[in-house]
C-alpha cells in the first residue's frame, strides 16, 4: 500500500459520558461542551483527502491514552496516538512499555503534556522531567509540546539538552495572532528551529485569531515565518478539529492551509501534508482510508483562496 493522501497530524476526540473535559469552560468554549467522535470527523476527513490521522491527549489522565489507542486499533483513519503519562513518575519507563503492550499499543507514536498549563515556565527544566523525557526518546516516541509563549526558551533548552528526542511544537507555540504581534515569538521559533530534532505543527492557528472575524491574511506571516525556519520538511499541517471549530469548519482550516502554502514546490506541499508527519510519527495510512479516500492527495490539496 502506497500513502496517497493527507495526513491530519492533530485532532482530538472525547466523550462526555466517560469523562469530564475540565478545560472546557466558560461560554465562548461552550460549542465544545459536547461529546466529539470519529464518526463525526470522519465524513469531513474523508472528503478532505485525509487518510490518516493523528489523535491527541487532552487530559492528565492515565486512562485516557488506552482509550484512544483502542480507536487506532480499530483501523481507521487514526493510525497514530499521542498520549499522556506521567513524565515525572520514576516508573516513566515501565509506564511507557505498558502503553506499548496495550491493545493499539503499536500506535503509539508520542507523549504530550499540558506544559501551557504549567505557572512555572521552566518546567521542562526541571531534573524530573528531562529524566522522563529522556525516556519517552527511549522508547522511541516523539514528543509535542503545547506550550504559550513564555514557555518556548525552556523548551529550547530542553531541546538542545536532548538531541535523542524529537520534539514536535503543537500550534506553531500558540503566537499572538489576535493582537499581530510578532516577537519575541519569531526569535524564539528560529532559535528552535535551528535545532534539527524539532519539528512544528501548522495546527490550531484559526482559534489563535480573532474567531469570529479571522482572514487567510490574519495568518499568512506566522505561517511563513514557520515555514522559513523549519522548512516544508520540518513542517506538517494539523486541523486541532474539534477545537477549531470555534473560529473554522474542517474543509476550512484544510483549505486555508492548502492556500497558505500553495506557492511551494509539489514535493514541499506533500511534505506539509503528509510526508513530514509520516516520518515523524512513523504513520501508515489505515487500510480503510486508502480505499475509501475521495478528495485530493497531498501534492494536490484544495487551494482556493479563503477567507471567511
Amino acid at each position: 500500500m502506497t500513502a496517497t493522501g493527507l495526513v491530519d497530524a492533530h485532532h482530538h476526540v472525547w466523550d462526555l459520558a466517560v469523562r469530564d473535559q475540565d478545560w472546557i469552560r466558560g461560554e465562548e468554549l461552550k460549542p465544545l461542551r459536547r461529546s466529539f467522535s470519529l464518526d463525526d470527523l470522519t465524513p469531513a476527513a474523508r472528503e478532505a483527502g485525509v487518510t490518516s490521522t493523528v489523535l491527541v491527549q487532552t487530559v492528565t489522565v492515565a486512562e485516557e491514552t488506552p482509550e484512544l489507542l483502542s480507536l487506532a486499533e480499530e483501523g481507521r483513519l487514526v493510525t497514530g496516538v499521542v498520549g499522556w503519562t506521567d513524565l515525572t513518575a520514576p516508573d516513566v519507563d515501565e509506564a511507557l512499555a505498558h502503553l506499548r503492550n496495550l491493545p493499539g499499543g503499536r500506535h503509539l507514536v508520542g507523549i504530550r503534556h499540558q506544559v501551557q498549563n504549567e505557572p512555572d515556565p521552566e518546567w521542562l527544566l526541571r531534573q524530573d522531567v528531562l529524566r522522563g523525557l529522556a525516556a519517552v526518546a527511549a522508547a522511541g516516541l516523539a514528543y509535542d509540546l503545547v506550550i504559550v509563549e513564555r514557555q518556548l526558551p525552556a523548551a529550547i533548552r530542553a531541546a538542545a539538552l536532548l538531541p535523542q528526542l524529537t520534539f514536535v511544537l503543537d500550534h506553531a507555540g500558540k503566537p499572538a495572532i489576535v493582537t499581530g504581534e510578532r516577537e519575541p515569538w519569531a526569535a524564539y521559533v528560529r532559535r528552535f528551529a535551528a535545532l534539527p530534532n524539532t519539528v512544528c505543527k501548522l495546527s490550531g492557528l484559526v482559534t489563535e485569531a480573532r474567531w469570529d472575524s479571522w482572514t487567510i491574511d490574519d495568518l499568512r506571516p506566522y505561517v511563513q515565518t514557520v515555514l522559513d525556519e523549519f522548512g516544508p520538511d520540518r513542517a506538517m499541517f494539523g486541523s486541532d478539529w474539534p477545537v477549531c471549530t470555534l473560529a473554522a469548519s474542517y474543509k476550512e482550516v484544510t483549505q486555508v492551509m492548502a492556500d497558505l502554502t500553495s506557492d511551494l514546490e509539489k514535493h514541499e506541499r506533500s511534505a506539509v501534508f503528509g510526508t513530514t508527519a509520516r516520518r515523524t510519527y512513523g504513520l501508515h495510512d489505515a487500510p480503510t482510508g486508502c480505499a475509501g479516500a475521495t478528495g485530493p492527495g497531498p501534492s494536490d490539496p484544495p487551494h482556493d483562496p479563503h477567507s471567511p
